[in-house]
């Protein structure tokens, strides 16, 4: 297929998911991929320096055995220039596929469903797997993943009295030391008040988003209200306090300063503290159960492959190697990520036991909602949760419920 061809079936800018993506209003596909006499072209959004040099490395070695050459290239902006090589009908022969754009992106048939049928496809975490799944077919190999564990200050854990037979499993014992972390000008939870957080208390109480089988939005059960009433409790007893209100970014801020004792991040907190807080002690717990049990979330990447590229079958062997467990501890060695097969991941928490808590969670854990057409109804969601503390949940909740189930019938109707 000619350039000009694959650009015209890219077509024009359209906003997909409630992503400002430069992708094709018209028919799928589009046989794109670099051109393959110039090589590979892989596309990444880097976390920085150490992450960049450690995926060239390993691409280059790739290279140098299957004397293909290949051009890294590190996005400023991975979600607007991803989508300018798509509209361009030139996209990246290898890319970053986030776990949020996915479905997008696979719903308008944009991606190589080429992990189904690879020779580690048994390998990686179901949760991983279902993430980049659509209509049961397993489209892409994650690279790494990330869980939400509890982050808990050890000083201030010490401090408060507290030992570790007080490291809380479930609400009661989370409500329990929080109380006992809260003074002093300390509070003693924090978290953002957003989906991708309070979620999990949701899920905690046996809620979900979307029926099992991805049809129906159930976003105003009474488990869902039971999650979001714990989290307003919280706030109404002055144990938990948002970011915002810690004069702080993030939570990973309000914790290294020392005004928050325990907050829920995933592991790139371990970075954040290194590099601007490296005298905080911590230790990392899975995050407690609720009443109906335990649940986390799961973040990830996986390598995109474009639909129809002349390139699949070398960008499908760069995949192989890239996701090796070999290849996947040394990226953890590098920049910290965790592998996502199963038997690199236990081997990276035997090797890093400090953060065996965020590989225990991926077991159990699941991905935030993110369908095509979802983005903008959970961000109208997160500005609800701002105002939890004096907001009804059961009002919240109905308000997601309608606005989500139309995003859903939209993305259906497709």
């Amino acid at each position: 297929m000619t350039h000009s061809n694959r650009a015209a079936r890219w077509g024009a800018a359209v906003l997909a998911g409630g992503l400002a993506l430069s992708l094709g209003a018209c028919s799928a596909g589009g046989g794109g991929g670099s051109d393959e006499s110039a090589g590979l072209t892989v596309m990444i959004g880097s976390s920085g320096d150490a992450e960049t040099t450690a995926v060239t490395d390993a691409v280059n070695a790739w290279g140098a055995d299957n004397d293909t050459a290949v051009d890294v290239v590190a996005a400023s902006d991975l979600t607007q220039q991803l989508g300018q090589g798509f509209s361009g009908g030139n996209p990246p022969d290898l890319f970053y596929m986030s776990w949020d754009q996915f479905q997008t992106y696979a719903s308008n048939r944009y991606l190589e469903p080429y992990a189904q049928d690879a020779g580690n496809a048994d390998a990686f975490y179901p949760a991983l797997r279902d993430a980049f799944s659509y209509d049961d077919q397993f489209y892409c190999e994650p690279k790494d993943f990330s869980t939400l564990g509890l982050i808990i200050n050890t000083d201030l854990w010490a401090a408060a009295g507290l030992t570790d037979a007080d490291v809380p499993t479930d609400w009661a014992s989370l409500e329990s030391a929080a109380q006992k972390l809260t003074a002093n000008g300390v509070t003693g939870l924090s978290f953002g008040p957003e989906y991708a957080r309070i979620g999990t208390f949701m899920n905690q109480a046996g809620g979900s988003l979307l029926s099992e089988d991805g049809t129906t939005v159930t976003a105003d059960t009474s488990e869902n209200v039971a999650g979001l009433t714990e989290v307003k409790t919280l706030l109404a007893d002055g144990v938990l306090k948002f970011p915002a209100d810690l004069d702080s970014g993030w939570s990973g801020e309000a914790f290294g300063k020392g005004a928050a004792a325990m907050v829920i991040e995933g592991p790139w907190i371990n970075g954040a503290l290194a590099a601007d807080y490296p005298d905080v002690k911590y230790t990392v717990a899975e995050l407690p159960a609720g009443p109906g049990g335990t649940s986390t979330f799961t973040f990830s990447n996986c390598w995109g492959i474009p639909a129809g590229s002349t390139t699949a079958e070398q960008a499908e062997s760069l995949v192989s190697a890239l996701t090796s467990d070999e290849q996947q501890l040394a990226f953890s060695d590098a920049f910290g990520v965790i592998p996502s097969t199963e038997s690199g991941a236990a081997e990276y928490a035997t090797k890093y036991p400090e953060n065996a808590a965020f590989v225990s969670g991926n077991d159990y854990a699941v991905s935030p909602v993110a369908f095509a057409g979802a983005a903008t109804v959970i961000t109208d969601f997160n500005s609800a949760l701002e105002g939890l503390a004096t907001g009804d949940p059961e009002a919240i909740l109905a308000d997601l419920q309608t606005n989500l189930q139309d995003a859903l019938d939209t993305a259906n109707a497709k």
